[in-house]
């Protein structure tokens, strides 16, 4: 297995103007990320970009030299999402993320899939069986915690990789109702695209005044950003292959560039931490990786540097 960890732009979750869009991708063509997850997995009624779009941003992507991977939504509520998910399953040029179990039998025995961190893959049973479908790589559910996934890596099948969401605010839940269209009294079917004015999501906070969680359209995250970058070596260590970072609307080249700069040896562990903390839109969380509640932050040993 080799050590040189691959980093990926995990999919857009936020609702953007087109032009935002285009320009954002541009920048990431010119960053040093490997892989690349393109399209919507929130909501469909999502139409800045329709499947045409995002085929065209994939092709410019590859065209820099990226890795280019098509991600399906993750909670299907229409025959039109239906439709969609059969062209993107049916695409013929870019492997797919499967987000939900019926993209996971659209793409069984017609082409390698991406398992994404919502198809819950928790024990090697299940790895196993999904390999056997066609999974080329799984990414570690959200909540998974560093030892379940050193037992999973021991008996992973050959031939399968592993990617862990290291940066980010952590997508937690997914309903049929939208949250934030709900949160200014309007109906899902007319929420006036309300997500457009919330590039980051909107932020909800206790009574305490502290930040919670954050409404997403039919997504609910965290609203702290959970940052995995001093664990990068464990990972490493453990055979992991990729390592994705979450887009947020400001400073997200410049994040990757943190990240692959430790993974390069380029940056040390501490400084890199101490840059990102200033780019943050929220405090930083890992509790998960420790087996401990998601919003906590546990002190990271910054050395051995990568």
């Amino acid at each position: 297995m080799s050590n040189a960890m691959k980093l990926a732009l995990g999919p857009l979750l936020y609702y953007w103007q087109r032009d935002a869009v285009m320009r954002f991708y541009d920048a990431i063509a010119a960053s040093p990320v490997d892989i690349v997850y393109l399209g919507e997995t929130v909501c469909s009624r999502r139409h800045e970009l329709r499947l045409a779009d995002w085929l065209s941003i994939a092709g410019r992507l590859r065209d820099a030299g990226k890795e280019v991977v098509l991600s399906t939504q993750v909670l299907i509520e229409s025959g039109a999402d239906v439709t969609v998910l059969h062209k993107i399953a049916a695409n013929g040029e870019f492997m797919v993320e499967a987000n939900d179990m019926g993209a996971v039998r659209c793409l069984e025995g017609k082409a390698a899939f991406v398992a994404g961190p919502h198809l819950n893959i928790y024990n090697l049973p299940t790895l196993q069986w999904m390999a056997a479908l066609g999974l080329q790589r799984w990414v570690m559910p959200l909540e998974m915690g560093r030892d379940d996934l050193a037992i999973l890596q021991q008996g992973r099948p050959a031939g399968v990789q592993t990617e862990v969401f290291v940066y980010g605010r952590m997508p937690l839940a997914f309903s049929a109702r939208c949250f934030t269209a709900r949160h200014r009294n309007l109906p899902k079917d007319d929420c006036q695209f309300s997500c457009l004015e919330h590039p980051d999501g909107l932020t909800m906070q206790t009574r305490e005044g502290e930040a919670f969680l954050v409404l997403n359209g039919t997504q609910t995250q965290s609203a702290k950003v959970y940052n995995l970058l001093p664990e990068l070596q464990a990972m490493r260590d453990m055979g992991v292959d990729v390592v994705r970072i979450s887009p947020q609307s400001l400073h997200t080249p410049e994040i990757v560039g943190f990240f692959h700069g430790v993974m390069a040896h380029q940056l040390s562990v501490a400084d890199a931490m101490q840059a990102l903390e200033k780019l943050m839109p929220e405090q930083a969380c890992n509790g998960y990786w420790y087996g401990k509640p998601g919003l906590e932050q546990r002190a990271a040993a910054f050395e051995p540097a990568l």
